[in-house]
């Protein structure tokens, strides 16, 4: 039996009728195809325009407002698990409150159930996606 990634990664525009842009799994399965960490698969190839690791890309640069790495991006790419249940923004915003680098927010927190940060919560080392065999 497989196990699934507890969380994808999806961007969505700002538009109220937009569709989600699917960016990966955010496990730490390097050999999961659609893995973020896989780097030779389709979402964690750093030459791929659309992967979140592509300094370059829309989705990994640095001054891109919707990267995962930008410290002041307002539209980063969005966190769901495989139950279509919000998990926050996947950024280095420390200040927005949805963010997952945000200490003091409900996604970011390390005391928070909803948090990947929270070690025993959604961040769980022994559950995906931090759990390496997870898919």
């Amino acid at each position: 039996m497989k196990i699934r990634s507890l969380f994808t990664v999806l961007l969505f525009a700002c538009s109220a009728l937009s569709a989600g842009v699917y960016l990966g799994n955010t496990n730490r399965n390097q050999y999961d195809p659609n893995s973020v960490n896989n780097q030779y698969g389709r979402y964690g190839n750093q030459y791929n325009p659309g992967s979140i690791n592509n300094p370059y890309g829309t989705y990994g640069s640095p001054y891109s407002n919707k990267s995962s790495t930008n410290p002041y991006a307002t539209n980063a790419p969005k966190l769901y698990d495989q139950q279509g249940n919000y998990r926050g923004n996947l950024s280095a915003n420390k200040y927005d409150p949805n963010s997952t680098s945000n200490p003091y927010g409900k996604y970011g927190s390390r005391y928070s159930p909803d948090s990947i940060n929270n070690p025993y919560g959604a961040g769980s080392p022994y559950a995906p996606p931090l759990n390496i065999y997870g898919e």
